[in-house]
């Protein structure tokens, strides 16, 4: 059998950037077979050795993104786009560098943005992101594979 991670990444005291430890609560409160979290919080490089002791077979990493889609779209998101068309700011070091710090342990590692409405300080989840989460946590139950999504596509 196969391992599979899901990482998380977010500030929950900056609105639809929650979304990620939102999906972490979720999986720790209601685990999905054969998918163990990983929450990485504000500092996701943190958790990088955790994640390559664990050495998976699949790595979902799961954050906010401006995509410039309606918010709560989920995608797939190659890592050349993370890197030329996103711009993350929550975070210590660049997404991108630790995406390919990932790919080394890492078999398959999979970004799927989910794209906010807002991100300011002290807001709270919008319901769009809410949902978004949700559909993503009823995904991995139903067997989702997000490895074989195509890359940008819409996912959930």
């Amino acid at each position: 059998m196969s391992r599979k991670v899901v990482l998380t990444v977010g500030a929950v005291l900056r609105g639809d950037d929650a979304a990620g430890p939102f999906l972490a609560k979720l999986l720790q409160e209601d685990p999905v077979d054969g998918w163990e979290v990983v929450d990485g919080g504000q500092t996701p490089e943190d958790e990088m050795a955790v994640v390559r002791r664990m050495s998976p077979d699949v790595l979902l990493v799961v954050d906010a993104a401006q995509m410039g889609e309606e918010p709560g779209t989920v995608k797939v998101v190659d890592e050349e786009c993370v890197a030329r068309d996103f711009l993350i700011t929550t975070h210590s070091l660049p997404l991108s560098f630790l995406l390919g710090e990932l790919r080394t342990c890492c078999q398959n590692v999979v970004f799927l943005g989910i794209q906010p409405a807002h991100m300011e300080f002290m807001g709270a989840l919008t319901p769009q992101v809410e949902h978004a989460v949700r559909r993503i946590h009823s995904w991995l139950k139903t067997g989702g594979d997000f490895g074989a999504s195509e890359t940008s596509q819409q996912v959930v």
